[in-house]
């Protein structure tokens, strides 16, 4: 996660910082020309050679070394207020068959998800190329209209001014094994907020991801249902795969409790959580169902204040994160 919006200077001595849950590893940067330019500001089209070096790039080994850094950059939210609106729902899509996985506990909230459903489908890692490195964030697969829109952070597209490179979306992962595919990016979005100034409060990403082997994402793993200005103080699930130590990029891991809103410097919703780099960008449910993995997504892993390393933040899902999902779907 990481909190990329600049903290005031009069906030600068009172604040320890943020701390960055991005992973990075040491490998090169694959060879080839850039994706062509973006048609516009807040998204960025990927060739179709550049999507195909791209899942070449992505091998098991790979996917497997990339390696956890986390940053501290003494960033923070921007304060700005996220618009509030009627509330909206997307309903779910039926998923593919999912398998159960182990389970293993971990201090301060998070623990391995063993309850299998849709969620272990729709839900996978996301792999880039960030300033020369490979890095990992995580994603999920949501109901659209194109049947190929995925929902992450907006430092998971695009940091630092630049959008990253080489991006796939791989449900279902596990052990670096890509069980539904490697699907690659044919097009990546960040809200106008996060694209012009990276403010923390409108961190939401998303991606269109090109059909793999003539079939479209959501018709081989499902979709999530979305919802919009839910309010606050909510009961919700957060979904992702954390690489720092205590983890290791391999566990699919959740965290689950009641909600708040942020008191600090930030507009987004709160909870008690240990997930590390590498969960950016996982889903956090409304109505979360655990017998059958489904739920409505209202929020993202964004970030954390590296003076609370057990509360984890995700953006509340107003009228700019509901126009980014109708932009993706429509792509």
């Amino acid at each position: 996660m990481r909190g990329t919006s600049r903290i005031p200077r009069s906030l600068l001595g009172a604040l320890v910082g943020v701390t960055a849950l991005l992973t990075t590893g040491t490998l090169a940067a694959p060879a080839g020309a850039a994706p062509a330019p973006a048609p516009d500001p807040g998204a960025r089209s990927v060739t179709a050679a550049a999507q195909e070096r791209a899942r070449d790039f992505w091998t098991p080994q790979r996917m497997r070394d990339a390696a956890p850094l986390d940053l501290l950059d003494g960033q923070g939210a921007r304060g700005s207020t996220p618009a509030k609106g009627a509330k909206a729902t997307v309903a779910p899509t039926a998923p593919a068959a999912a398998t159960d996985v182990g389970i293993q506990a971990f201090p301060n909230g998070g623990s391995q998800w063993t309850g299998g459903g849709a969620v272990v489908s729709t839900a996978g890692r996301v792999f880039f190329t960030y300033q020369g490195r490979t890095a990992s964030c995580s994603g999920n697969a949501v109901t659209s209209a194109n049947k190929s829109t995925v929902i992450t952070a907006g430092h998971c597209v695009k940091m630092d001014g630049a959008w990253h490179t080489n991006w796939v979306f791989v449900p279902g992962y596990h052990d670096g094994q890509a069980p539904h595919g490697r699907w690659t990016a044919s097009k990546t979005l960040a809200t106008p907020q996060w694209t012009a100034s990276e403010d923390i409060n409108y961190d939401v990403g998303a991606a269109v991801v090109a059909p793999l082997g003539g079939r479209l994402l959501t018709d081989v793993v499902g979709g999530q249902g979305l919802a919009f200005n839910t309010g606050y103080n909510l009961r919700m699930y957060s979904f992702g795969f954390p690489a720092a130590a205590p983890y290791d990029g391999e566990k699919f891991i959740y965290c689950s409790g009641n909600t708040n809103r942020d008191f600090l410097l930030s507009d987004d919703h709160g909870m008690t959580c240990n997930m590390t780099g590498g969960s950016s960008g996982g889903p956090w449910f409304t109505q979360f169902n655990e017998s059958t993995g489904t739920g409505l997504l209202s929020s993202v892993n964004s970030f954390k204040y590296n003076f609370f390393p057990n509360r984890m933040y995700g953006p509340y899902f107003g009228a700019d994160a509901q126009n980014l999902y109708q932009a993706a779907q429509s792509s």
